[in-house]
């Protein structure tokens, strides 16, 4: 009679654990999807509706006489980003056509969970150095899920509230360690660049449910163009 009780409570037990084990599956691969795809559009809509509020440029005012011409003023430095805060949204057209995600300031888990993080040891978006952005490969929405599929050649697009800048890959996907910081450097190492310039670093985890390594690709700034003539050709079609 014990065997049999004991039997019985192991099958239970069995039959509980794996419940634990489908239900933890669903969680990771369905509910903080559908959790990050909220947040997510819950920041772009935020950014959407700051930039709407944005004063407008206004048109240049009339010249002033060689009497009246101020004297010169330094170039304003730009505000730095808030941690935690969006800043930017980006769009990969190899990725999708409706695949854009907010960027947000800091790679701690909370900002992962909202959409893309940059690496605040960074440079700001469009500036000389190396803009570098991670993101997660699986869960939390599968930002990076086919992040394998990156080409030279593909277009990184993204947007402030001001300017669209359009960078080029320039490599496959370079897979390495988690401790090789040196692919976010001003001239990441490993990278085709062999000066400085204006760069792009994207990271995520590999393999695809694992996080033992890193996959990098790098581009550099192509164009940019100001927001009100509209969208770069790279995100047409």
């Amino acid at each position: 009679m014990s065997v049999r009780i004991l039997v019985r409570s192991f099958s239970e037990l069995c039959l509980t654990v794996g419940t634990l084990i489908v239900l933890f599956v669903v969680y990771l691969l369905y509910w903080t999807g559908v959790k990050a795809d909220n947040a997510a559009s819950d920041q772009i809509s935020g950014l959407e509706q700051q930039w709407a509020q944005s004063p407008a440029p206004s048109s240049a005012p009339p010249r002033p006489t060689a009497s009246q011409q101020p004297a010169p003023r330094p170039a304003p430095v730009p505000a730095a980003y808030t941690e935690g805060r969006s800043f930017a949204v980006m769009y990969i057209p190899r990725l999708g056509k409706d695949w854009h995600k907010p960027v947000l300031e800091g790679t701690a888990v909370k900002d992962l969970q909202k959409g893309l993080g940059h690496y605040d040891n960074t440079t700001r978006l469009g500036q000389p150095g190396n803009f570098s952005v991670a993101g997660h490969r699986r869960t939390y929405g599968d930002p990076f899920k086919d992040f394998p599929e990156l080409r030279p050649g593909d277009a990184v697009v993204l947007r402030d509230d001001t300017t669209w800048y359009t960078y080029r890959l320039d490599a496959l996907p370079f897979r390495t360690v988690p401790s090789d910081v040196g692919v976010i450097d001003p001239v990441p190492t490993e990278s085709p660049f062999r000066s400085p310039g204006r760069y792009l670093t994207l990271t995520t985890c590999d393999p695809e449910w694992g996080s033992s390594h890193r996959l990098i690709v790098w581009g550099h700034l192509d164009s940019t163009q100001p927001v009100a003539q509209g969208k770069p050709t790279a995100l047409d079609g």
